[in-house]
């Protein structure tokens, strides 16, 4: 696996390290992809919650979310050819597929990836950070997109249009860190009437927020949206990897 050092450090949010945040994908040819695992387990998130799922977790991020369970991808990868992460996964016979990250959509190959489980008849999955433009996914994949909440440290890179280009088939969920980030995450629903337009979904951030608060700020608030749990956290140790 390859490995490039990230100076900034897992929680820094410095635009001066972008750069190389992203210097991994640069010794990416066209075809080939930089993939951190490929592994089968149950989804422990999103309304598809306690189902077999292939997971496609891509290498490198441009966030730094302060509360990020995945630091370990921002920089470690090994370069496949895209046909060979299509064979692999095909090769779990899972109707289910999430690529996840890291931030897959920071990867070209990532869109004819999706293409391709899709016309083998697979349900699709991607998750993403929600700083970046969804409209080029093929429309049969079902997005479960990020918005960023104060406390994440990343709030100024949610890219608003997405809301505009996502399907009522899309998720859009909110990771809570504190009764401010529930705040803006009420104001935010009600602003842009998301309820009525899409699933979207609230989960506390593990070990900041309790979830018998956030049942209470959820219930409190007379929204009609739905709290999850990262399920994979409560079945195994919770920074176990490849679950």
């Amino acid at each position: 696996m390859t490995f490039c050092p990230d100076p900034d450090g897992p929680l820094m949010t410095s635009p001066l390290s972008l750069e190389t945040r992203l210097a991994p994908l640069r010794v990416l040819q066209p075809g080939e992809l930089l993939v951190h695992e490929i592994y089968r387990s149950i989804q422990g998130e999103s309304t598809f919650a306690g189902l077999p799922c292939v997971f496609v977790r891509t290498a490198v991020c441009d966030l730094r979310c302060a509360w990020c369970d995945t630091p370990h991808a921002f920089n470690r990868g090994e370069r496949v050819p895209r046909a060979e992460v299509l064979r692999q996964v095909l090769a779990f016979d899972c109707p289910l597929v999430e690529l996840t990250g890291g931030e897959p959509l920071l990867q070209p190959e990532v869109l004819p990836l999706m293409t391709e489980l899709c016309d083998a008849g697979k349900t699709v999955l991607l998750e993403t950070s929600g700083a970046h433009d969804v409209g080029p996914v093929d429309p049969r994949v079902h997005v479960v997109m990020d918005l960023k909440c104060p406390d994440s440290g990343e709030g100024g890179r949610n890219y608003w249009p997405n809301l505009d280009r996502l399907k009522p088939t899309d998720q859009i969920k909110f990771v809570i860190a504190s009764r401010r980030d529930w705040d803006w995450t009420v104001d935010t629903v009600r602003t842009h009437r998301l309820a009525g337009r899409f699933t979207c979904l609230v989960s506390a951030s593990f070990g900041d927020v309790t979830p018998v608060h956030l049942v209470e700020w959820l219930l409190a608030s007379g929204l009609n949206i739905r709290m999850q749990l990262q399920m994979h956290k409560y079945i195994w140790d919770p920074a176990a990897r490849g679950v």
